[in-house]
C-alpha cells in the first residue's frame, strides 16, 4: 500500500492531468509514449514558482518558442495564495521534443496546472531581413 511520502507513479500523474490547461492532453500523450516523469522533492515558495513560470512565459514570447498552457499556468498560479508552498515536477517526451512542467499543491495530491515548452531552436531575430 502506498504511503503519502511515496512519489506518485506515472499512472497517477496521467489521471491527475484532467484538463487544467491546454497542455494536459499532450502531457498525457508524452507519458503514454514512455516519457520520463520526475516529481521533485521538497516545497518551493509560491512567489518563486510563479516568478519562474511568468519569466518563462515572457522569455518564450520574446524569442518565439512554442508553448502549451504556459499562459494559463501563469494565470492559475497568479490566483493562488502567495504564502503557500508548491511542489513541482516534469515530464520529458521520449524524443525530447517537449518539456512539461507540473505544478502541485503542497501535499502533491492536487495538480494545479501543467505547461509545455517545445524543445526547438528559437527563430533568428534577423531571419525576416534575410528572406528575399
Amino acid at each position: 500500500m502506498a504511503t503519502e511520502d511515496e512519489s506518485s507513479s506515472p499512472l497517477d500523474i496521467t489521471v491527475m492531468l484532467r484538463g487544467q490547461t491546454s497542455a494536459c492532453q499532450a502531457a498525457r500523450d508524452a507519458i503514454a509514449a514512455g516519457g520520463e516523469v520526475t516529481l521533485f522533492d521538497g516545497l518551493a515558495p509560491h512567489w518563486m514558482v510563479f516568478g519562474i513560470a511568468a519569466s518563462r512565459l515572457r522569455w518564450s514570447l520574446k524569442i518565439g518558442l512554442t508553448t502549451l498552457g504556459l499562459d494559463e499556468t501563469v494565470e492559475i498560479l497568479r490566483a493562488r495564495d502567495r504564502d503557500e508552498h508548491l511542489r513541482t515536477g516534469s515530464i520529458v517526451a521520449t524524443d525530447r521534443s517537449w518539456f512539461f512542467t507540473l505544478y502541485f499543491d503542497a501535499t502533491g495530491t492536487e495538480l494545479l496546472a501543467c505547461s509545455g515548452v517545445k524543445n526547438e531552436r528559437p527563430p533568428r531575430r534577423d531571419a525576416q531581413r534575410l528572406q528575399l
